[in-house]
């Protein structure tokens, strides 16, 4: 059975899909972007601040579910830019500094709405 996950803490779905989808112990968060999730605008700023914001709202969906940064198993970032790996590096490394996830970054021809990251993240009770 699938549970749907929404909060009013994380920006709104801007198609057609979930933020997240539990199922089995199994939390699925759909790619997070540099969207304030009051304003559903893109943050100022480059690719350290647009990290931050995507990694805030990814924890707000964690935390709607009952996990946390540390049930993190597999993280995707797509980045806009190789250029930006380093810049992304630095602050997602301060969210996952202790027994990291896995992960794969990679870089993509475009994003939505021109943002320079996108994260999805699978956690795990």
């Amino acid at each position: 059975m699938k549970r749907i996950i929404h909060t009013t803490n994380a920006p709104a779905a801007i198609g057609p899909y979930s933020q997240a989808v539990e199922s089995g112990g199994t939390l699925y968060v759909s790619g997070q972007i540099a969207l304030d999730p009051q304003t559903m605008k893109v943050v100022e700023g480059g690719i350290q601040e647009q990290t931050e914001q995507v990694l805030k709202n990814i924890g707000k969906i964690l935390k709607e579910t009952g996990y946390d940064y540390s049930d993190v198993v597999k993280s995707t970032c797509l980045l806009s830019d190789m250029a930006n790996f380093k810049g992304m590096n630095e602050v997602y490394g301060r969210y996952y500094s202790e027994n990291p996830p896995a992960r794969a970054a990679f870089a993509v021809k475009e994003l939505p709405l021109g943002v320079l990251i996108e994260i999805e993240t699978i956690a795990v009770k």
